[in-house]
């Protein structure tokens, strides 16, 4: 390998900048040689002082080789492919050939920038030599912030007159680095102040009386009125006096006939308007898209129920006797289309004309949900809502409880004020916002009433049991627990800037106060643990909210590559090359709607509704998306019919019907010609397709509520003219649905056709379905006669269509995750995503699925998961359900179901358990995975006790389902593990990750940043065997020789080797602590447990560890100990490091990288001969002498009276052979006399096997 000197070269960007040498591994940097070799140019380098300040070098970076015209590391390539671990602007930088030789004495002519990167050009070079394959790393500078001056103070918080209120001013800590200000500010002091503030009292006086109104009637009598306006300051001061005035009018005698006096024209017969014989009122109506609208209705605005005209199929309409000497407000309107006003103008000729724009009906869609808040008895607060749509919503209703609250009492339009609580205002609030559309319910919020007197957050901790290691057995008790205590994670009411906004920051909740030092007796050792002593009101941890996963091909696995991904109408990322992607989530998204959009047009765009968890970290998706349908060619002058149906030899489920001359261009015009068509379809008889689904197939009914729907097949469709670089759209097509594929009759009456909002990632209707006979002949059916359900589209924005059913036989599943096989209670995983595909039996065949019908997903959390399902009463099974689990890209086992079910494994009780018919997946084929289960949704009968418990709950028991205990029915997933320990000194529940604490012996030092270690221990011996790692505090002054945790795993079989197995143990890693101001490298000591000995190391490890001090003595062959790399090595030194958003997701794609023994592979296999750390040996000890159980088995006779006679001889007394008196003894009481009277012929024989034992090992 070489010297292994460390030589850096550095630009720096700040002469006066400083570099923490210490804190950033320890390197060294020797004075750099007066010149290179050769035609090399000479190499500044630059030595920095040392200071404090969050540095770090990055990883080492190597993204070309030096083949071609040599070895370019740019560092805009470093950023596009390692995008965030660069910082902006670099301080300094270290280039190395991968054989650790300083750049600077390989005599070669190298080049570098602090702004460019790295690069060496083979033509300078030495004749014959070419430029070595190099690799970078970046150092960042120290974050320099300084406070701004202070803001003007802010208007009063207290709009209200009389009252007293909160004025602020704020200042801004201001950073020369775009460094991300971490737990601990970098500037010292409050950025903002407060002080008191007051309004004037309140006042109310009348104004002037206005103008008397026009009379009511021009005869016969009527009546007038004017008003006056009360000015006042506060609605709790009022004027005295009325507000108007009353006075007759119009008392003279009407005439008999119409009054009405028109500049031009005579009164219409109702004596409304006026009709101007020979004017003519002419326009035309088109969509956004220039497409003419048939069938529109025009009406006077005022009078918009009296219809004047229709527009034609040219989207014209003619109105005679419309005056043109005046303008006059129309109002066009049509189903499925938003009303557009629009005015005439007035003309001399006679002839007046207007153009209408109707856009399609969209419903309303929430786009801010109110919030949950916590407030003191006394106080007041805001709930908001807004809602999208078109037209857009108009009405607005807030609830407290499901009660609606009185518009009048509370004066409430979007957004909800309460003033004044009181502790019986507590409880669920939500809204629903309408429009001519429909309407549409928020989510829910909770809102907290702390009474006078309450203290905003529990001082005493509660219970909070932490399972001790196997072999800490505590003197005087059995127990295997230790109450270390928590604090209850729920909001509480802290001081808030404002009150009164829609949401409220960062919030406070209820967290560690105050934490002490205590230790456990375990026997042989003592161990550490920090246990929580106080809670307080603190602000909420906020850890970063991800969603990760990776798009792939529904039909072979190929990856979405650089694929387009919108939320909204907003491009926020791309997929990478192997269609992976990662998504940031902002905290107040309440429902998450991604498109994936595939610029090279081989995948149909797809929306998902995305799953994920508010309280932080990252869930994985495995997306799948569907090729798309190659293209026909059709002609646009002719009728074309296109089958929906994707499965060979069977007969289609429908078929799309487009009459001729229907194809139109975006700008309306018709378009003639060759179109090609790709219309791809979904299949439900195709269960692999289920995944695929856009959407997430719910619709909102009338009410606002959303439900789920059925499908029986979903289709995209896409028209392109000729040369393919026009899409094109149509007039009134039919979509017809043959009814022998619906095999539940009940259905047929209420099928649908429904398009998608790829923005809301709901599904509106499109159209009713009629009756119609037809005769064909396709698949294996001859000619005959069939029944088909025709519906009608017009193919405008959307291009996502389904023929689906809404569904109330509903009901919940529950499910639950676990660590182990084991099921036991404490070893609950939460952040599993669980998915269910509702299937549809063959006729004839019980639970025989042949169509899907609806696919859904929920995450589990503390308490499992309830998963939305069709259910039957009458029939156990009219519907099946296919379930399986994932989690960060891993599937989890399902329980098994043979040779025999066994319900205390399974979870659910019988009899129940045969109505349901679980079978796990390898039930009849042990060859299949096991990750999946198929069961009967057979829904509970409320007369039957074992029925009443789950795991399947009727619909409107989702508070029972999430609720159930423990010893409920359910179904279980668990994940393939070896037994496994972790124990903390700071408690921390990697599910949740509110629950961390800042502290110095934290295991996780960053709540926004989890790094996960991971080391490969092979071991050599017939056994698998425990092997523990003890992480303590290396360098840091604040945790040196201090306990960070323990971890304990069992070495998994390698199925290919024999009698090797091999570990990945987790350690802690070396870096910055909490407080993010100085770097530990932690002490790692790995001890096998058993007769273990060390006989090898990796050579790239030890000399790494050699060449970064210090060293810790490893004169113990049964263990070893190291200090952590600060670096993320990788498989070649046997340590796997992954830094992840969420721990538990860090430490799968860890653990899955060192069971296959690469950096960037993925496997559940153990390979021991790959990418290995160290290697032990650990053989079984030989047994040299039987024992007396044994040799009671074997010879019992001649072993009693062997007995008896070692007993009378200890006694002094002579052996007597005739005599066969057999006398016991306590055991471990031989004397050493008859140790002693063993024969020298068996001492010595004993002593050989033991010493060819030994010579084995």
């Amino acid at each position: 390998m070489g010297d292994f000197t460390t030589v850096v070269i550095m630009l720096c960007l700040l002469a006066p900048a400083a570099l923490a040498l210490g804190s950033a591994g320890n390197s060294s940097f020797p004075e750099p040689r007066a010149q290179s070799e050769g035609n090399s140019k000479k190499i500044k380098q630059q030595v920095f002082a040392d200071t404090t300040g969050v540095t770090e070098w990055t990883s080492w970076f190597n993204i070309d080789h030096p083949g071609g015209n040599g070895d370019y590391e740019r560092l805009e390539a470093i950023r596009f492919y390692y995008r965030e671990r660069v910082c902006t602007r670099p301080s300094a930088m270290e280039a190395r050939t991968t054989d650790w030789v300083a750049a600077a004495e390989t005599g070669e002519v190298v080049h570098s920038s602090l702004e460019k990167g790295f690069w060496c050009v083979n033509k300078e070079q030495p004749y014959g030599r070419t430029c070595s394959n190099y690799h970078v790393r970046f150092h960042c500078p120290p974050v320099q912030a300084y406070w701004t001056d202070w803001s003007e103070w802010g208007s009063c918080s207290t709009g209200a007159c009389g009252d007293v209120g909160v004025q602020v001013r704020q200042r801004r800590c201001v950073s020369n680095q775009p460094v991300p200000l971490l737990l601990v500010p970098a500037c010292q002091g409050p950025h903002s102040e407060r002080r008191e503030c007051s309004t004037a009292p309140c006042t109310a006086r009348w104004g002037s009386w206005g103008r008397w109104g026009a009379c009511s009637a021009s005869c016969g009598g009527g009546r007038r009125i004017r008003r006056r306006t009360c000015v006042k300051t506060s609605d709790t001061v009022r004027c005295v006096g009325r507000p108007m005035e009353i006075q007759k009018c119009g008392k003279s005698r009407c005439p008999d006939k119409c009054l009405m006096v028109c500049p031009e024209g005579l009164p219409s017969a109702d004596c409304g308007r006026c009709l101007c014989e020979g004017h003519v009122l002419q326009g035309e109506v088109y969509t956004i898209t220039g497409v003419p609208v048939a069938g529109a209705t025009v009406a006077l605005a005022d009078r918009p129920k009296v219809a004047l005209a229709q527009s034609d199929p040219a989207g014209r309409f003619r109105v005679p006797g419309v005056c043109s000497s005046s303008p006059s407000l129309l109002s066009v309107r049509k189903e499925r289309f938003a009303a557009a006003a629009v005015s005439t103008s007035s003309n001399a000729t006679g002839l007046s004309w207007v153009r209408a724009v109707l856009g399609s009906t969209e419903k309303p869609y929430i786009s801010k949900h109110p919030e949950n808040k916590v407030r003191h008895e006394g106080g007041r607060v805001l709930l908001c809502c807004k809602a999208t749509g078109s037209p857009t919503p108009d009405k607005y209703y807030w609830y407290h409880n499901g009660t609606l609250l009185d518009r009048n009492v509370f004066k409430y339009e979007e957004d909800l004020v309460l003033r004044d609580l009181k502790p019986r205002q507590a409880g669920l609030y939500h809204c629903k916002a309408s429009s001519p559309a429909g309407s549409i319910k928020s989510t829910q919020a909770f809102l907290t009433v702390i009474g006078r007197g309450t203290p905003a957050c529990n001082p005493t901790p509660e219970d909070n049991n932490i399972r001790l290691p196997m072999d800490c057995v505590q003197p005087g008790t059995d127990s295997k627990n230790y109450n270390a205590g928590r604090c209850p994670h729920n909001t509480c009411a802290g001081s808030l800037d404002s009150d009164l906004r829609c949401r409220d920051g960062a919030g406070y909740c209820c967290g560690v106060q105050e934490m002490e030092t205590r230790t456990i007796d375990c026997g042989k050792y003592s161990l550490p643990i920090r246990a929580v002593t106080q809670c307080g009101c603190k602000k909420c941890v906020q850890p970063s909210v991800m969603v990760r996963g990776r798009v792939v091909s529904a039909d072979n696995g190929e990856p979405l590559r650089f694929g387009h991904i919108y939320i909204g109408k907003e491009r926020v990322s791309t997929t990478g090359y192997q269609g992976g992607f990662t998504l940031h989530i902002a905290q107040d998204t309440a429902r998450l709607v991604v498109n994936f959009v595939d610029p090279s047009e081989k995948f149909i765009d797809t929306p998902k509704v995305f799953i994920f968890d508010k309280r932080g970290g990252s869930i994985y998706h495995d997306v799948k998306v569907m090729r798309k349908q190659a293209a026909i060619s059709i002609n646009a002058g002719e009728t074309n019919t296109i089958e929906l149906g994707e499965i060979k030899g069977e007969d289609p489920i429908g078929q799309i019907v487009i009459p001729p001359n229907s194809f139109h261009r975006e700008n309306g015009e018709l378009y003639e010609g060759t179109v090609k068509a790709s219309v791809t379809f979904i299949d439900p008889r195709n269960i692999t397709t289920a995944a695929a689904a856009p959407g997430d197939l719910n619709f909102v009914d009338d009410e606002g509520d959303m439900l789920p729907l059925r499908t029986y097949g979903m289709f995209s469709v896409d028209f392109r003219d000729e040369f393919n670089k026009e899409a094109l759209g149509t007039g009134a097509v039919q979509v017809l649905l043959d009814t022998q594929h619906v095999k539940m009759e009940e259905h047929i009456p209420k099928m649908k056709l429904w398009s998608l909002n790829t923005e809301t990632g709901v599904w509106e209707e499109e159209s009713d379905f009629s009756y119609t006979r037809a005769t064909g002949s396709h698949g294996r059916v001859k000619r005959e006669e069939r029944t088909f359900l025709i519906g009608n589209m017009e193919i405008r924005e959307r291009r996502l269509f389904n023929l689906d059913v809404p569904e109330n036989r509903r009901c919940y599943v529950k499910v639950r995750a676990y660590m182990s096989e084991k099921f036991l209670a404490s070893e609950q995983v939460e952040g599993v995503v669980i998915s269910l595909i509702n299937l549809e039996p063959k006729p004839g065949f019980s639970s025989n699925p042949r169509a899907w019908g609806r696919f859904d997903s929920v995450i589990t959390g503390h308490n499992g998961a309830c998963l939305p399902a069709f259910c039957d009463a009458q029939r156990p099974d009219a519907y099946t359900a296919y379930v399986t689990a994932i989690m960060g890209g891993e599937e989890l086992e399902a329980a098994p179901s043979s040779p025999k079910m066994n319900p205390n494994i399974i979870g659910v009780s019988q009899p129940y358990l045969n109505k349901i018919d679980y079978q796990r997946s390898d039930h009849n084929d042990p060859a299949l995975k096991k990750t999946a289960f198929r069961i009967n949704l057979a829904k509970p009968n409320p007369n039957n006790l074992q029925e009443a418990n789950g795991p399947i709950y009727p619909y409107r028991n989702l508070i029972a389902c999430e609720n159930a205990e423990i010893n409920d029915n359910h179904f279980r997933f668990f994940r393939v593990e070896k037994d496994k320990y972790e124990y903390n000194v700071v408690p921390f529940q990697e599910n949740d990750l509110t629950t961390w604490t800042g502290d110095y012996l934290s295991w996780w030092p960053n709540p926004q940043e989890f790094r996960a270690c991971f080391i490969k221990i092979k071991v050599q011996g017939q056994k698998e065997v425990m092997v523990r790692s003890k992480n303590m505090g290396g360098t840091h002054r604040a945790t040196k020789g201090k306990l960070y945790g323990i971890r304990d795993i069992r070495s998994t079989r390698d199925m290919r080797e024999a009698n090797t197995s091999a570990a990945c143990v987790e350690f802690k890693c070396s870096g910055m602590l909490f407080d993010q101001s100085e770097v530990d490298r932690s002490l790692i000591s790995l001890l096998p447990q058993g007769n273990c000995r060390r006989v090898g190391i990796n050579n790239l490890l030890q000399e790494y560890l050699t060449k970064h001090p210090p060293v810790p003595q490893n004169n113990e062959s049964h263990a070893f100990h190291m200090l952590a790399p600060v670096d993320p090595l990788g498989h070649n030194y046997g340590i796997y490091t992954v830094t992840d958003q969420n721990p538990r997701v860090a430490k799968e794609i860890a653990i899955g990288r060192c069971f296959d023994g690469t950096s960037d592979g993925f496997s559940r296999e153990m390979k021991s001969d790959s990418g290995v750390a160290m290697t032990f040996s650990c053989p079984e000890r030989k047994i040299t002498r039987e024992s007396l159980f044994q040799r009671l088995q074997t010879n019992p006779g001649q072993t009693l009276s062997q007995m008896a006679r070692d007993m009378r001889e200890s006694q002094g007394l002579q052996v007597q052979r005739s005599s066969t008196q057999v006398v016991a003894y306590p055991s471990e009481q031989r004397s050493r006399s008859q140790g002693r009277r063993v024969s020298s012929v068996s001492s010595t024989s004993r002593r050989r096997v033991t010493s060819r034992g030994q010579l084995r090992q």
